[in-house]
């Protein structure tokens, strides 16, 4: 099963909050649904700026331990080699989704067609 570590943040930038999901979309969705469960209202972790997904478990931990230690000069680094203008994320993780689950359903184009010859 994949795990994703993400680094979640708020609309200043103020807080850097790294965490781990099996499903990353749902954990968003969570955060956009209660905003303030786990922080006050001027920290409200709204803008994906970062993520990894990886397919070991242990791996994945070892990864989140490691990211958890970073300083935020440190995070911030890491963020911007992938995502030098903090640009959240999550409107393409939820496109990329709304697609797999489109052409799942989506019969086959090629196979409905028949073919007409002229004469």
């Amino acid at each position: 099963m994949n795990t994703f570590i993400y680094i979640i943040t708020d609309r200043n930038r103020n807080c850097l909050h790294t965490g781990t999901s099996t499903d990353l979309i749902k954990t968003l969705d969570f955060y956009t649904e209660m905003p303030n469960l786990f922080f006050d209202s001027a920290q409200q972790l709204n803008r994906l700026v970062y993520f990894e997904e990886i397919t070991n478990e242990e791996m994945a931990m070892e990864r989140f331990k490691v990211l958890s230690r970073f300083t935020r000069a440190q995070k911030e680094k890491m963020i911007r080699s992938v995502n030098p203008d903090w640009v959240d994320l999550t409107i393409g993780l939820k496109f990329e989704a709304n697609a797999m689950q489109r052409t799942a359903f989506r019969p086959s184009i090629a196979g409905g067609r028949k073919r007409v010859s002229s004469f």
